[in-house]
C-alpha cells in the first residue's frame, strides 16, 4: 500500500512537471519567435529605412554643429584669394586684348587710365576676408543650415523601402501586447521571461528524471519482491507514457544565428545594428512530422507518416500491450496481438533511432553554423562585426531521452515478471 502511495506520487509529480514542461516550451517558442521577428534582419541592416534613420542622424548632427575653425577659415581664404585673383586677372586679359572697334579701343583706353590691375590684385586679401567674415556670421551660417537641411530632408522622404510601414504596424502590435513603449524595452521584456522560463523548463526537467530514476533505483532494490511487480510495472508504464507524451510535444532542438552586432564609424561618429536576426527556428518532435506531412513531395510525406507511426503510435501501443499483458486474464495476456507488441515489435521502435538521429542532426546544423557565421566575423579598421550562434537542444530532448532509457528499463520489468510467472 505504501509503495502504490509513494509511486502514485512520483507519478503525480511527473505528470505536473510534464504538463507545465509542454506549456512552457510553447510559451518559450512563442516569446522566441516575437523576438526574433522583431529584431529580424529584414528590419535592421536590410531595411534602407534603418540605414536612412542612422545616417541622417549623423549627417543632421553635423550640419546642426557646422562651425568654421581658425584652420579651415585660412583654407577658405586661400582659396577665395586664388578665384578673386584669376578673376580679375581673367577680366583684365580680356578688356586687354586687341580691339578692332571703336567702342572697344575707347573701352580699353578708358580701363587702362582709370583702373590699376595692381591695385585691385593687392586688395584682393581684404576682400577675402571680408567676404569669409559675411560667410561666417550668424545668419548666414544659419541660413546655409536651413538650406542643408531641407535638402536633407527631402532627400530623406525620397528614399525609403517597403518595410518602414510593416515594421511600425509590426511594432505596435508588439507594443501593446506587452506593454511596453519602444523596442528597446521589449527587448528586455522578452530576453528576461525568456530566461526565467528556460530556468523553469530545465527545472522541471530535471525533476522528472529524478523521479524517474528513483523508480528504477525502486525496482532494482525490490527486484525480487515479486509480489510488488505488477504494481511498480503499471504505475512506470504510466510514468513512461507521460515521459513520451511530454518529449514529443515539447521542443527539442532550437536554430537560433544572429549578427551580435556590426559596427562602422562615419563622419566621425559611431553606426551599428544589434541582435539581428538570421534564422530562427524551435520544433517539437510532433511538429516536425506534421511540417513534413504538409509538405507538397510524396517522399516528405511518407518520412512523416513513418515517424508518426514508429516514433509515437507504436511505443504508445507497446505501453498498452504490456499493461494488458500483466494485468489481463489468461485469454487477453496470450493474445497473438498483444505478445507481438509487449514482446518482439521492439524491433521496429524507432525512438532510440530518433534520438541518435536528432542529436546527429544538431551536431551538423551547429557545425554548418559555426563555420557560415565564422566568415561573418569581421574586424578592421572601417567594419566590426560579431556573430553569435544560440543553437541548443532543448529540455523536451532530455525527457525524450528519458523515455528512451526507462523503455529499456520496462523491459527488463515485464521478463523479469513474466519469468516469475
Amino acid at each position: 500500500m505504501i509503495l502504490t502511495i509513494a509511486l502514485a506520487i512520483l507519478l503525480g509529480i511527473t505528470g505536473y512537471c510534464g504538463y507545465h514542461l509542454s506549456l512552457f516550451s510553447r510559451q518559450q517558442e512563442q516569446l522566441k519567435q516575437d523576438y526574433s521577428t522583431i529584431n529580424n534582419i529584414t528590419f535592421g541592416i536590410f531595411s534602407i529605412d534603418q540605414w536612412r534613420e542612422q545616417i541622417m542622424e549623423v549627417v543632421n548632427g553635423r550640419v546642426d554643429n557646422f562651425k568654421l575653425s581658425r584652420q579651415q577659415k585660412k583654407a577658405m581664404q586661400a582659396q577665395v584669394e586664388k578665384q578673386l585673383h584669376g578673376l580679375v586677372a581673367k577680366t583684365a586679359a580680356q578688356i586687354n586684348r586687341p580691339q578692332k572697334t571703336f567702342a572697344g579701343k575707347l573701352k580699353k583706353f578708358a580701363f587702362n587710365q582709370v583702373i590699376d590691375v595692381r591695385d585691385i590684385q593687392a586688395q584682393v586679401p581684404s576682400f577675402a576676408r571680408t567676404i569669409i567674415t559675411k560667410v561666417n556670421s550668424p545668419a548666414s551660417t544659419k541660413r546655409l543650415k536651413n538650406i542643408a537641411t531641407s535638402k536633407l530632408g527631402q532627400l530623406e522622404r525620397q528614399t525609403y523601402d517597403s518595410t518602414g510601414e510593416a515594421q511600425v504596424v509590426l511594432a505596435k502590435a508588439m507594443y501593446a501586447k506587452y506593454q511596453v513603449n519602444s523596442t528597446t524595452q521589449l527587448n528586455t521584456k522578452l530576453t528576461h521571461q525568456l530566461e526565467d522560463i528556460r530556468k523553469v523548463n530545465y527545472y522541471y526537467a530535471y525533476i522528472m528524471l529524478g523521479c524517474v530514476l528513483f523508480v528504477t533505483l525502486l525496482w532494482w532494490l525490490l527486484r525480487r519482491k515479486a509480489h510488488l511487480q505488477t504494481t511498480m510495472f503499471i504505475l512506470s508504464l504510466l510514468i513512461a507514457l507521460v515521459l513520451l507524451v511530454v518529449g514529443v510535444t515539447s521542443s527539442i532542438i532550437e536554430v537560433d544565428a544572429r549578427i551580435g552586432s556590426m559596427s562602422f564609424m562615419l563622419l566621425g561618429e559611431k553606426l551599428g545594428f544589434e541582435n539581428q536576426v538570421l534564422f530562427y527556428q524551435n520544433k517539437s518532435l510532433l511538429e516536425i512530422i506534421q511540417v513534413l506531412v504538409s509538405q507538397p513531395k510524396p517522399d516528405a510525406v511518407l518520412v512523416g507518416v513513418l515517424l508518426f507511426l514508429f516514433v509515437i503510435v507504436l511505443p504508445v501501443l507497446i505501453l498498452i500491450a504490456s499493461g494488458l499483458h500483466v494485468l489481463g486474464n489468461e485469454r487477453i495476456a496470450e493474445n497473438k496481438v498483444i505478445r507481438y507488441l509487449a514482446f518482439e515489435s521492439g524491433k521496429w521502435n524507432m525512438a532510440d533511432v530518433m534520438v541518435v538521429g536528432i542529436a546527429m542532426t544538431y551536431i551538423g546544423l551547429n557545425g554548418i553554423l559555426k563555420s557560415q557565421l565564422g566568415g561573418l566575423n569581421i574586424h578592421n579598421d572601417m567594419l566590426t562585426t560579431v556573430t553569435t550562434n544560440n543553437s541548443s537542444l532543448q529540455p523536451g530532448f532530455l525527457v525524450f531521452v528519458a523515455y528512451v532509457i526507462y523503455e529499456i528499463v520496462l523491459s527488463k520489468m515485464l521478463k523479469q515478471i513474466t519469468n516469475k510467472a
